[in-house]
């Protein structure tokens, strides 16, 4: 009767995906000898570092073969052994077969059958270079397959430790200045070889770690153009025949190549980008490690080589270099413009880089700011900013570059009103206002004069526009600041003090206004 036990397969493939999780580590068979509860002799054949097991199988069948996987310790009470085997070729036919089938390593049981192995079992395992092992009798077969799950379990939690970290530090790499160097360096060293990002054009922009000799460089170079995308060539004309559909491109492929172990993935994309990777061997986790590194290393050079990043960027610098606004807006499309302030509708922490990101994308804009609780995002003003779940929003009119920071603050009071009023999103009005009739040179200095005896402290300036904009409420203005009622009773007692201005006189409000609009 055949008795199995199975675990993940290890086996690799030229083409393969990234796993979730490391696949299961093989056992060195050096380290079930070294268990002093089983007894286990090693009297045949070669055992060395590079021996290990896969699994254990227990038959008794005189020809195994049909029924093993490869890499296993088989187990047998030599049941199957006729008594006259040691004089013809049993014993050779055999262990020959085992090998064949990829055993790696045969435990033979002192009992109950036989009180000692054959010497012609012996001797054929040397031959054939089978590792032989003798089980003495108080060890079962069982005891033997539990220690070598054991193992398994050991090597396991130490390989998935060994990720965990890798992957720790491959993210605190990409966070450093230099991000795609600081990541290949990781990488290297985590799976103690070379690692390199080649270009589109197969050309290498980076590399870290021990550089392999030239038979592998070589070699590494042309897998990384196996998992390379084919780009497609416009203007082919296209005859009464559609063209055959071109076969997809494996994301990852690996090769041995001079005792360098080599490994090219595919960055996301589609842009070209090859991670490539040489090591001295291949442990069972090095392949998720460096599918965590291409995770990474697509991320950063999808934001570097992607035309909306570039325009981002080139728009950046020229802003900081004095460019005016209405100069570097085409780097980013569109000739209107639409400020969005957002608040996380729930009370709580400041919202973080991934929300603010999210809200982005829902508003279909990249152009995103996160400063204290308020998230700023510029949006193309052929898009309607919705309301957004999650979220209290405040949306200004569509403006030309030049009216960027007009358009912030109208955002920003719309933001305020919505908290306020509790809805999900307030739009600023798009009528003219009283304040077109005036020139903003003339409307700016009026603003300075009217405000000035309180224009020194902003709690005040902030508190007197919110409380405005809300119709002299003290609870909507309170909820709108954050502050409580009493503290904006004072706070507008003591503007009304220094302003020496009746706030309840609506011509008084309205100037105030005016002039709270233009500072």
């Amino acid at each position: 009767m055949e008795g199995t036990s199975t675990v993940p397969d290890t086996s690799a493939t030229s083409v393969t995906s990234a796993p979730p999780v490391p696949p299961t580590p093989p056992v060195p068979l050096s380290a079930l000898l070294a268990r002093e509860d089983l007894g286990l002799r090693h009297i045949a054949g070669p055992v060395g570092q590079d021996t290990v097991i896969h699994w254990a199988h227990t038959s008794e069948m005189a020809d195994p073969y049909p029924y093993l996987l490869g890499g296993e310790l088989l187990l047998t009470a030599g049941v199957h052994i006729p008594e006259a085997a040691g004089s013809g070729t049993y014993f050779d036919d055999y262990v020959s077969r085992i090998v064949a089938a990829g055993g790696a390593a045969l435990g033979f049981g002192l009992a109950p059958v036989h009180d000692t192995v054959p010497r012609a079992l012996v001797a054929a395992c040397d031959t054939y270079g089978l590792p032989l092992l003798e089980v003495p009798p108080q060890t079962t077969f069982s005891g033997v397959a539990r220690a070598v799950w054991q193992l398994m379990a050991q090597a396991r939690l130490a390989e998935l430790r060994r990720v965990t970290e890798a992957q720790q530090s491959l993210a605190a790499a990409a966070a450093r200045p230099d991000p795609v160097a600081a990541v290949l360096r990781q990488l290297a060293q985590r799976v103690g070889g070379w690692a390199v990002l080649y270009g589109p054009e197969g050309a290498e922009l980076a590399r870290a770690g021990r550089t392999p000799q030239d038979g592998p460089v070589v070699a590494l170079g042309a897998l990384a153009a196996v998992v390379r995308p084919v780009p497609t060539r416009p203007g082919v004309p296209q005859g009464p025949t559609p063209p055959p559909t071109p076969t997809p491109t494996p994301s990852s492929a690996t090769d041995t190549v001079g005792g360098s172990h080599l490994a090219a993935y595919a960055l996301g994309g589609g842009r070209g980008f090859v991670l490539g990777v040489a090591a001295p061997r291949r442990d069972p986790g090095d392949h998720t490690i460096a599918s965590v590194a291409a995770v990474l290393l697509s991320l950063l050079t999808g934001e570097q080589q992607s035309g909306s990043g570039s325009a981002r960027s080139a728009a950046l610098v020229r802003l900081l270099l004095g460019a005016a606004p209405e100069d570097v807006a085409p780097l980013l499309g569109g000739d209107r413009w639409t400020v969005v302030h957002a608040r996380p509708a729930a009370d709580g922490p400041a919202p973080d880089a991934v929300a603010a990101s999210a809200l982005g994308a829902a508003l279909g804009s990249a152009l995103i700011d996160t400063g204290g609780n308020v998230v700023r995002v510029l949006v193309p003003g052929d898009r309607e900013p919705g309301a957004q779940k999650g979220w209290i929003c405040g949306v200004s009119a569509a403006v030309a570059p030049h009216e960027w920071a007009s358009a912030d603050g109208q955002a920003a009071r719309a933001l305020a009103r919505a908290r306020a009023t509790r809805a999900p999103l307030v739009r600023h009005g798009e009528r003219p206002a009283l304040a077109d009739l005036v020139p903003p040179a003339d409307a700016a200095a009026h603003a300075r004069a009217l405000l000035a005896p309180i224009a020194a402290t902003p709690a005040l300036t902030e508190t007197l526009r919110t409380w405005l904009s809300l119709h002299g409420s003290w609870d909507r203005t309170a909820v709108a600041l954050s502050v409580h009622r009493n503290t904006v009773r004072q706070r507008i007692a003591r503007c009304a003090a220094l302003l020496e201005a009746d706030l309840d006189d609506a011509d008084v409000r309205m100037e105030l206004w005016f002039a709270l609009r233009e500072s």
